[in-house]
């Protein structure tokens, strides 16, 4: 009985350190701090970066809604940007009747957005929630292609194919506020997308977060407890369709119009690469996902037309290699850091870095190649790729690719016995009581 005492103690006083811990509000006021002076670091204070901040923000809710749905409760749903884009839809027209003389100020535009996805999210929850699992997935992709269907015919309220505008300065002002420069529209963006996240961790927090937890991994279990599970992943669905609703706001915002792609297909797959790639199993990794995923979109759409397909090999490579999202790898890597060993494992990073990014180059090469010659045929054999000039018709660029996909693939797969051996020095190190 005394043996057990400690333990007991021990196990009583650990979860009250860790709420501790939780409540702690430093990381929330470093997150609004870094919000607010990021648009004018020197050599961020370009329009450029504050619109990729701006478009960073409304993907991060976006993403964030989205995990409230798939990491949460379980759901996966292949339509979630139906409730983003009718959403921004609803946000359009409050934007058009405040250019019609409506006394709202246009920071208040997202609640239109808020409440739009929340509507439609409660008439279309009722039914698509009855189901789970794959059923669920199904009816969501149907939905979603038969609201975009829709779009094309209900022209008064979607606008056909040319989507609906509306001016966001000719609205009353906030604080002398106009958002007619990309800064105001920016402090915007960012003071939704905080209150929006800090909201949607509370909501993680609350009894019903936990029971979408519950939910998610055993629902007869939760029935047996006395709790509905198609109630539970209803009011789950509502709550995530409202704040998509909220990023739709602001994406009405932000672009003042919306159109019928705001609703498709390929925002509902960006939005679920933004959640696996960053990490469905922790709440900062939608966020992280969402900033990448955003990036990605800008700068590989300037350097190359088969953008996309980078996209999936990058989807590819994450959910066979680490299922568990960027914010699983920072993690792992937490222990270490708190250990201070984490430089046992950076010389073996650096070995694999550069076969890694020779058999990226090499993959890029022959890529490349080939989707110009599929997709462009009419401008020729010859292109510029990396700065250098070449003719695909010969068997030198060809030859080039596969080499440098091969021989970095060789080398990588070599250089990863280093990054063994400094886990393994890591870890003795952290079983023998980490680092003077």
């Amino acid at each position: 009985m005394n043996d057990a005492e400690p333990s007991t103690a021990v196990s009583a006083a650990l979860p009250g350190a860790a709420a501790r811990r939780r409540r702690r509000p430093w990381p929330w006021l470093l997150a609004a701090v870094g919000l607010a002076v990021l648009p004018v670091v020197p050599g961020l204070d370009s329009d450029f970066v504050r619109s990729l901040a701006s478009q960073m923000g409304i993907a991060a809710i976006f993403a964030l809604s989205f995990n409230m749905l798939l990491g949460q409760t379980g759901l996966l749903s292949f339509g979630h940007a139906v409730y983003f884009g009718l959403g921004g839809y609803v946000a359009i027209h409050g934007m058009r009747w405040i250019n019609a003389g409506l006394p709202v100020p246009v920071a208040l535009v997202p609640l239109f957005g808020a409440a739009g996805g929340l509507f439609f999210g409660l008439l279309i929850g009722s039914v698509t929630t009855k189901r789970a699992g794959t059923v669920f997935a199904m009816i969501t992709l149907g939905l979603g292609e038969l609201v975009v269907a829709a779009s094309l015919m209900l022209t008064r309220f979607f606008g056909g194919e040319e989507g609906i505008t509306a001016n966001r300065t000719r609205a009353p002002q906030l604080l002398g506020l106009k958002f007619a420069s990309q800064l105001e529209v920016y402090y915007l963006i960012a003071f939704w997308a905080f209150l929006s996240v800090v909201l949607m961790y509370a909501f993680t927090r609350t009894p019903l977060g936990r029971m979408c937890n519950a939910v998610r991994d055993n629902p007869e279990r939760t029935e047996f407890v006395g709790y509905n599970p198609q109630r539970v992943r209803f009011l789950a669905f509502a709550v995530s369709a409202m704040f998509a609703g909220v990023a739709g706001g602001l994406h009405a915002v932000n672009y003042e119009i919306v159109a019928a792609e705001a609703l498709g297909a390929a925002r509902s797959g960006t939005v679920l690469l933004m959640a696996f790639i960053g990490g469905i199993g922790n709440f900062l990794g939608p966020i992280l996902g969402a900033m990448l995923i955003t990036w990605l979109q800008v700068s590989l759409s300037d350097f190359t037309t088969a953008w996309q397909l980078y996209f999936g090999i990058l989807f590819i490579v994450v959910v066979l290699f680490a299922p568990g999202g960027l914010a699983a790898l920072i993690a792992l890597h937490v222990p270490l850091a708190r250990a201070r060993v984490v430089h046992k494992v950076i010389p073996g990073y650096l070995a694999a870095l550069a076969p890694a990014l020779i058999m990226a180059l090499g993959g890029s090469l022959l890529l490349e190649i080939n989707y110009r010659l599929a997709t462009k045929p009419e401008l020729g054999t010859r292109m510029t790729l990396f700065w250098v000039a070449m003719d695909v018709s010969r068997p030198w660029p060809w030859i080039a690719g596969v080499a440098l996909l091969v021989g970095g693939l060789y080398a990588f797969r070599r250089s990863w016995a280093l990054v063994e051996a400094g886990w393994q020095a890591a870890s003795e190190r952290i079983a023998g009581g980490g680092a003077p």
